[in-house]
């Protein structure tokens, strides 16, 4: 005869839950904004009647100018030309030229970086 043997079932006791670590609580320092460094736009004007169907250009040194091709000024009323250069380190060294062919008389014009300059240059 065989004998029976009791087959008992062992259950694990589920184990305590596991509690999240808890977190200090920190106060960062409010946070310092720091504000862009405004861009320095130097402003210049030329007051002169260049003729109907002409465009006045300027050359010279400073953000975007070279001695050897002109920029279009912008048109803004009829003897009223004008251009904003932007980030200029340095003085901007300049002159005016008719269709940029002729160039004005006299000699260079110096402008502060970061200044408004209204020019009346001569042909």
């Amino acid at each position: 005869m065989k004998k029976k043997t009791k087959v008992t079932k062992i259950t694990k006791t589920p184990a305590p839950a596991k509690t999240a670590a808890k977190s200090r609580k920190t106060t960062a320092a409010p946070a310092v904004k720091k504000s862009a460094p405004k861009a320095v736009v130097t402003s210049i004007s030329a007051q002169v009647n260049v003729g109907f169907g002409n465009m006045l250009y300027i050359r010279g040194v400073g953000p975007g100018l070279s001695w050897d091709k002109g920029v279009l000024m912008a048109c803004v009323a009829d003897d009223q030309w004008a251009i904003l250069l932007a980030d200029a380190t340095g003085p901007v060294i300049c002159k005016f030229l008719i269709n940029d062919l002729i160039w004005c008389a006299g000699d260079d014009f110096v402008i502060t970086p970061g200044t408004k300059m209204a020019i009346s240059p001569v042909f």
